[in-house]
């Protein structure tokens, strides 16, 4: 299961938690503004936005977990298996396979509303990019430096929700997430007040108890509620260093360590990697799981009017210094 938050600090911040059992051969990958993205139902594109992210490039294509183009516009794709509903290729529709959505929100829109109205007849198909890569169930966020959606595919039909708390989880349906939010009205980042009767004092005999409720499993629901309560009462400096570092910090507030999520024999889950992706500055942050260490790559450091992807492998070693 996975978390995607965004955050407002001076600059404006879009990132996600990938969590996972295994690991393709992810890289932070840039696309030029020239690179030549060719479309299942036929459509080819190689005059559009530079776009970076993460990616597991398979035979030359960038296949995106999540990532930024140079107008700021994010998006993040995430686990919504039993909701999920591609389908097959319908006449009269913009037909796009589930593999193609970022690249093609990412190519073309540079606002959120862009990426509403571009989806307005889009079917997501179930063609697979290949026989060993069938579709994952996903749903996404996007977001610009106003305002976020969420994009759900289901038996309904496309739906696409304002999101008030920019943050997404999994499953239930963004709606369902949205309601059961409810359930923590009372959680407050103050010490709260004493309410269990009139004329009762009861002592707080420790700081935080205002949060006493907001859920700490690693449930995608709990998570949905920790993050939104964390992102939205989060302080931070306005300078870059302090933005990404609470960034982070937000996404930590849900990081699956290994052994808590058991799938099976010698089988869990964990946060792969973080990435925190600033939207002004086009620069792609992440995190791994064996490197607590924040590394960087800047777009516009590349050529943004090629047409070859530049891809970089994640560092994964620790490194730790000692003072003494």
């Amino acid at each position: 299961m996975c978390t995607a938050a965004t955050y407002f600090s001076g600059d404006h911040y879009f990132g996600r938690n990938l969590d996972l059992e295994y690991s393709y051969h992810e890289q932070v990958t840039v696309v030029p503004r020239h690179f030549p993205f060719s479309y299942r139902n036929g459509a080819k594109n190689s005059d559009h936005y530079a776009m970076i992210g993460m990616a597991f490039v398979a035979g030359g294509y960038p296949l995106f977990y999540d990532g930024i183009n140079e107008k700021g516009l994010g998006m993040a794709g995430l686990n919504f298996p039993d909701n999920c509903d591609f389908r097959d290729p319908v006449e009269g529709m913009n037909n796009i396979s589930s593999f193609e959505l970022i690249p093609f929100i990412l190519s073309s829109c540079a606002t959120t509303e862009d990426a509403r109205k571009a989806l307005a007849d889009v079917n997501i198909t179930n063609i697979p990019f290949s026989p060993e890569l069938p579709p994952n169930p996903l749903h996404w966020m996007i977001g610009d430096r106003e305002k976020q959606i969420v994009v759900e595919q289901t038996k309904r039909g496309l739906t696409i929700y304002d999101d008030p708390v920019g943050v997404m989880t999994n499953n239930p349906t963004f709606d369902i997430q949205m309601t059961m939010l409810a359930n923590y009205r009372n959680v407050t980042a103050d010490q709260g007040e004493t309410r269990f009767a009139d004329g009762l004092d009861l002592h707080a005999y420790s700081r935080g108890m205002g949060g006493m409720g907001l859920p700490g499993d690693l449930s995608s629901a709990s998570r949905f509620a920790k993050v939104a309560f964390t992102r939205m009462n989060s302080v931070s400096g306005t300078d870059e260093a302090s933005a990404v570092s609470q960034f982070f910090h937000i996404l930590g507030s849900v990081e699956q360590q290994r052994g808590c999520c058991r799938l099976g024999e010698d089988k869990y889950e964990i946060t792969i990697y973080s990435s925190c992706c600033n939207q002004d500055k086009g620069i792609y942050y992440y995190k791994t799981y064996d490197n607590s260490a924040i590394n960087a790559v800047d777009m516009n450091r590349e050529d943004l009017d090629g047409s070859t992807l530049v891809a970089y492998d994640l560092v994964k070693e620790e490194s730790i210094t000692f003072q003494n």
